[in-house]
């Protein structure tokens, strides 16, 4: 009897075997491809934002050089505008803010804006929006400046609350170097906010930063 049994049982076993071997098994090679490809095209993905921001920051900075408000005017966001800091720190309530439309209705006129006030003195700072860009914002030369993403480079004793005012928005910094005469105490930075907004990155924010007494 037990001849018989062992015989049956190897049977039962062969069958059984031969049914799972007939389930779809899982291609672990293809599965590894496609993690290899996702992660490829995330890594893609990321660089691609990175160039993009970089060529907007980029093209921000050639219209402030060239004094072309009218490019300006077209990188701001179309719906939120523009904030303009004159320091670190982000004054919601204080700092200057444009509409898209506002700042092209405003940017060719002799009208005088409050835009915060000098540090130290504390007397307010009043100009145009030309005379504001040009004096104050492009101070430097910041095309041939050091460039970072999400990173600052710069920074003294200014409260700089750059990343609670705008958590989820991308930033770019512009910085450029003190000189050793005045012990780089004389170093400024500008640093530009941006928002996507239907694809395409819009400036939200452009803030000066500099060491401050």
């Amino acid at each position: 009897m037990k001849k018989i049994l062992i015989p049956l049982v190897v049977l039962v076993l062969v069958v059984a075997c031969k049914k799972e071997a007939g389930k779809p098994v899982p291609n672990v090679i293809d599965s590894i491809a496609q993690n290899k490809t996702d992660s490829v095209g995330t890594v893609q993905t990321i660089a691609n934002k990175e160039a993009v921001l970089k060529q907007t920051n980029d093209e921000v900075l050639k219209a402030l050089k060239n004094k072309d408000y009218t490019s300006f005017a077209s990188l701001i966001h179309p719906e939120k505008g523009v904030r303009f800091s004159m320091y670190a720190f982000v004054d919601i309530k204080g700092d200057k803010h444009f509409s898209k439309a506002d700042f092209e209705k405003y940017q060719p006129t002799k009208t005088l804006f409050t835009w915060g006030a000098h540090d130290g003195s504390g007397d307010p700072y009043k100009a145009t929006v030309n005379d504001y860009l040009g004096k104050w914002v492009f101070a430097k030369d910041f095309t041939a400046s050091q460039y970072s993403l999400n990173k600052f480079i710069g920074g003294g004793n200014s409260l700089n609350n750059l990343k609670e005012i705008y958590p989820k928005d991308d930033f770019t910094e512009n910085y450029i170097k003190g000189t050793e005469k005045n012990g780089e105490m004389d170093w400024k930075t500008l640093r530009f906010v941006f928002e996507e907004f239907q694809g395409k990155y819009y400036l939200i924010a452009v803030v000066n930063d500099q060491w401050t007494i």
